[in-house]
């Protein structure tokens, strides 16, 4: 039986017509068709992948004198999930939108804090507006305020991302068309791309700016109204850097390029981790440590020095996982 007729038999046992077949080997329908005509034969990465998709040895598929089917021993596992295109848009829509979200609820998040420091800064005035009590109860019930709907946009972002986990935690392939129109809305995309982080990285790097000019006045007050000039400005470069940010990387996961390469995955997994555990207890700490001392003009000052820790942390970590590979 030659290798044409096996492709056949295999492909009708298992209920698919050839369309269903190229689409699943990345390939056009009348490829699948020179193949089971035996105008043309697959090369040999085809070869690989008709032996895991029909769960058969390379050896039954090549030799002709091998007539009966010999299954690999893996051919009980489950397959490996296949991106179809529609799949494709719908995810990269979603991350679009995502995106958007994502922003906001961190945006939300970083000017949470100001409200409570205003406040504390006010009551502490020579004629406080405010007393210290109601400052801190009004600024924490502000705080919380804002935090709510950034932890239900979160929320909202999980439910509506749990059908795309499996690009993040399981491997899989992208159908034929997948890559190439990826590839299409990257390039579309690049200059977007470059062009927002540019302006990201400019605005973290002058946000401390309007804090300098502060300190070079004697009024605390207006040295704190600059300390939240900072933080907006801070809060709106990591909104853009999170947009552009997210809309590139899930075109990253598809294509399985930079940080999202199969050998990569295990590291990117770790450093995730270690990101949630290290920013949900400098949180912690901020937290217990305002509430303690009641100085919230002081304790911001905690969020720099834990963002200079947190790049000591990654690199540290790049370079003991360097050595491990």
């Amino acid at each position: 039986m030659i290798l044409a007729d096996k492709i056949m038999n295999l492909r009708k046992k298992n209920g698919w017509s050839q369309e269903e077949l190229a689409e699943k080997m990345q390939v056009s329908r009348q490829a699948v068709s020179k193949w089971e005509s035996a105008q043309t034969v697959p090369d040999i990465e085809k070869i690989l992948m008709l032996s895991s998709l029909f769960g058969v040895t390379t050896d039954y598929l090549l030799k002709d004198e091998i007539e009966d089917e010999v299954f690999t021993d893996d051919a009980d596992r489950l397959p490996i999930k296949r991106i179809s295109l529609t799949q494709a848009n719908e995810f990269l829509e979603w991350r679009k939108r995502a995106a958007n979200h994502i922003a906001a609820g961190v945006f939300l998040c970083i000017i949470a804090l100001i409200p409570l420091i205003l406040l504390s800064t006010a009551a502490e005035l020579p004629e406080p507006p405010i007393s210290e009590n109601s400052a801190s109860v009004i600024g924490l019930v502000s705080l919380l305020i804002i935090v709510a709907p950034a932890v239900a946009i979160f929320i909202f972002c999980g439910f509506k991302n749990a059908p795309f986990e499996f690009i993040d935690k399981e491997p899989f392939e992208t159908e034929y068309g997948v890559n190439g129109m990826v590839k299409e809305k990257q390039k579309a995309y690049r200059t977007d791309y470059v062009k927002f982080n540019i302006i990201a990285v400019c605005l973290c790097v002058l946000s401390p700016i309007p804090l300098f000019v502060g300190n070079f006045t004697e009024n605390d007050f207006f040295t704190v109204i600059m300390l939240t000039v900072t933080m907006l400005l801070a809060g709106i470069g990591t909104v853009i850097f999170i947009i552009a940010g997210v809309r590139w990387a899930s075109m990253q996961k598809l294509l399985k390029e930079g940080d999202y390469e199969l050998k990569k995955q295990k590291k990117i997994r770790i450093k995730s981790n270690i990101g949630k555990i290290y920013w949900l207890s400098a949180t912690a700490i901020f937290l217990a440590w305002s509430v303690l001392s009641a100085d919230w003009g002081i304790t911001w000052a905690l969020w720099p020095i834990a963002w200079l820790l947190f790049a000591v942390v990654m690199c540290l970590f790049n370079l003991f996982a360097d050595k491990e590979n």
